[in-house]
């Protein structure tokens, strides 16, 4: 069992005496606090803290994350409160701790919706002091070590948990040593026999390997010497879990990942690794397209390393990985290798990987801020831990690094929210591009903005970054509330009109009783509230209208026909305005609203069957105008002709739509009768004369027997 002496005799490596002190005086204090409580092992609690402040001393971590190790449980489990920490430890200490202990009963929650709020927490946390994440990482680690304690149900539960949110966590920050023992252990614990059998496997292909590998090791050290170059060879194990996912996704077999050996090599400068590049593939052949450069490109958590694969003697593959010490030190350790918690040396790597681990931090706020609730948020981090990456270029030059998969629309969203928010198309490698088009590693992507554009919804079904996702439903549930209110304030004051009243003449203290009946906190969650339907403006108005005589108040309430003014609506089809599919209405016709619960106003042609019975009811349509900004959009119509069968009549109705003036979308030919056929086509038009214009040409044409607008 770990001790607090053996402990410290480790931390005298790199810290003074004085740190020394300060984290006995936090364990002996841990100690009393947790006195008289066990773990589900039968230990005392305190080996916990103790525990995983030895495992943040194998990083180096400074004295005041070994401090907050152990005592980040003194908040959640006894009757010591932050106030108590920070005047013993300080500030520094106590914040972490606190952000620890928020996570604390993450591992004991069963509703997925208590594990993303606490997920929230912790990013909270993270961004106030990175620190905290190292310290709950450790935290967990030392948990799956000793995970055999719970019950089995539990321990599927932790590792699931572990897979899904804190091993790649541990990977975002470049922790690689961390990351692949989470792994391990929740791969034991989740799939026992899977993992029994593929570790079986390993021991055995180990031994009929060895020779393999000892054989190739001294060929390419054989070089190095040769050479003059400065390296350490060493054969690199592959782990259960990796084998076990690669089986799973690259649908391989065993063996041929096994077959598969792979070296690192560690020199000193970067100059090195490319000369060791070199010599290596004078040595054996490298395999076309197999060679990465994450030196001058690192990766999102900030690895770098040369990648190669070689074709080797006997006909397998090599696959090596050549780094400097640093770079070695901050592959393995990640953000941990940072130097600002560090009292020595400076890495240039390691300063790259926290900076990358900040802005990610930073990242995961802003999407935060912009996810509905937490399930939502989580759902969108889930996405961004964290799959291979493209790295694609701005037309400056400058490297993006987005998740496989990822369109022009993430892309513009990376670059800026508010690129992404009035992106309208894209050009990739010069060349107009979908906007859903998947982007490659080395394309130049341009995003082409105009100011008067919107996210549409569409962009929700090919997006991947969670942080496009995010920002584009954060765009629109605002851009939705923004139109409720605005609809709501139109149709509220068109009802009070009728009793001679605006919306800013109503007494407020019958506003302030409607509200509160309403349960609202405020006017514009009302006017939202009667901009989707799910409040009638007429009612509120009754309810709004000013005091009047008693004969004025027996007066029957107008209808919907003896309204003042029809409503005025703009072409431009909203958040919480839409024109019925079954009519399709456009400037010129004669129009209704229908207000529908949930959709907000729904606008049909006044001879449309489907709003006859409620026309005249004045609780559910409304009589509306266009206006004449309305003649600057284009508008859906379908007609239903009946042509007679002749060859090229379907190239002759789409050169007599295009010559007047009108956009094509579809035309089908549907039912034959006789020598007749059903065309149907659908195209856009500004208004009734533009169409009149259309079905003008249409039956200019021989063949064409009969035309009918739907």
């Amino acid at each position: 069992m770990p001790t607090i002496d053996a402990l410290s005799e480790s931390l005298t490596e790199y810290l003074d005496l004085q740190q020394i002190r300060q984290v006995r005086r936090a364990y002996f204090y841990a100690e009393q606090a947790h006195d008289g409580q066990r773990r589900k092992s039968g230990e005392p609690y305190v080996t916990h803290p103790l525990a995983v402040a030895g495992v943040l001393s194998e990083m180096h971590m400074d004295h005041q994350s070994l401090m907050a190790a152990m005592l980040h449980d003194v908040i959640e489990d006894t009757e010591i409160r932050y106030e108590g920490i920070e005047s013993q430890f300080g500030k520094p200490v106590a914040d972490i701790v606190d952000g620890v202990s928020k996570l604390t009963h993450l591992e004991f929650e069963t509703k997925a919706e208590a594990q993303a709020e606490n997920f929230q927490k912790m990013v909270l946390a993270m961004a106030e002091d990175i620190r905290v994440i190292l310290v709950k990482l450790a935290d967990r680690l030392h948990n799956m070590r000793t995970l055999g304690a719970m019950r089995p149900d539990k321990q599927r539960r932790i590792a699931r948990e572990t897979l899904d949110i804190y091993s790649p966590i541990a990977a975002r920050l470049g922790m690689r040593d961390l990351q692949v023992e989470l792994e391990d252990l929740a791969f034991q614990a989740f799939y026992p026999m899977r993992a029994k059998y593929i570790r079986r496997a390993v021991v055995k292909a180990r031994g009929q390997r060895r020779d393999i590998i000892t054989q190739i090791e001294q060929s390419i050290q054989g070089r190095l010497d040769q050479e003059h170059l400065p390296g350490v060879v060493t054969g690199r194990e592959k782990h259960l879990y990796s084998i076990y996912r690669k089986m799973k996704t690259q649908r391989k077999a065993f063996s041929e990942i096994m077959d598969v050996f792979a070296f690192r090599i560690v020199t000193e400068t970067v100059d090195d690794c490319y000369r060791i590049l070199g010599a290596v593939h004078n040595l054996y052949k490298p395999v076309p397209g197999r060679f990465k450069d994450y030196i001058a490109i690192p990766k999102a958590n900030g690895y770098q390393s040369l990648h190669t694969d070689l074709f080797g003697a006997r006909g397998i593959t090599i696959e090596v990985q050549i780094r400097t010490r640093e770079m070695d030190a901050v592959a393995s350790q990640g953000i941990a290798e940072h130097s600002h918690y560090k009292v020595y040396g400076d890495s240039a790597s390691a300063v790259g990987s926290y900076n990358r681990a900040r802005k990610w931090v930073q990242g995961l706020l802003e999407m935060q801020r912009r996810a509905g609730d937490s399930m939502e948020f989580i759902d969108n981090v889930k996405k961004d831990l964290f799959p291979d990456e493209v790295y694609v270029f701005t037309p400056k030059g400058r490297i993006l690094e987005l998740p496989r998969g990822a369109t022009p629309v993430d892309f513009a969203y990376a670059v800026h929210t508010d690129v992404g928010n009035s992106c309208v198309s894209c050009r990739i490698n010069r060349r107009l591009a979908p906007l859903s088009e998947p982007l490659e590693s080395g394309q130049t992507v341009e995003i082409i903005t105009t100011p008067r554009a919107q996210p549409n919804m569409a962009w929700l079904n090919f997006v991947v970054t969670g942080k496009a996702r995010s920002s584009i439903r954060h765009f629109l549930k605002n851009q939705q509330r923004h139109e409720s209110i605005e609809l709501g304030r139109r149709l509220l004051n068109q009802f009070l009109a009728n009793y001679g009243a605006t919306l800013d003449e109503i007494d407020r203290d019958k506003l302030a009783t409607v509200l509160k009946e309403a349960d609202l906190a405020s006017l514009d969650d009302l006017l939202e509230d009667i901009g989707m339907g799910n409040r009638m403006a007429y009612v509120v108005a009754r309810r709004l209208r000013p005091e009047v005589t008693a004969e004025a108040d027996s007066e029957p309430v107008p209808t919907a026909v003896t309204q003042r003014k029809p409503l005025a609506i703009q072409g431009a089809e909203g958040m919480v305005m839409h024109f019925a599919k079954c009519c399709q209405p456009i400037p010129g016709d004669t129009i209704v609203g229908h207000i529908s619960t949930g959709r907000g106003l729904v606008v049909h042609r006044t001879d449309c069957r489907n709003i006859g019975y409620m026309r005249e009811d004045p609780e559910k349509c409304i009589y509306l105008e266009w206006s004449p900004e309305s003649a600057d959009e284009e508008y859906p119509v379908t007609l239903s002709l009946s042509v007679e069968s002749q060859r090229g009549i379907i190239a002759q109705l789409a050169m007599a739509v295009a010559s007047a003036g009108a956009n094509l979308l579809r035309i089908d030919s549907g039912e034959r009768e006789g020598q007749l056929y059903k065309v149907q086509i659908e195209l856009t038009v500004f208004n009734r004369v533009h169409l009149a214009r259309v079905i003008k040409q249409l039956r200019r044409q021989a063949h064409v027997n009969h035309i009918q607008r739907q």
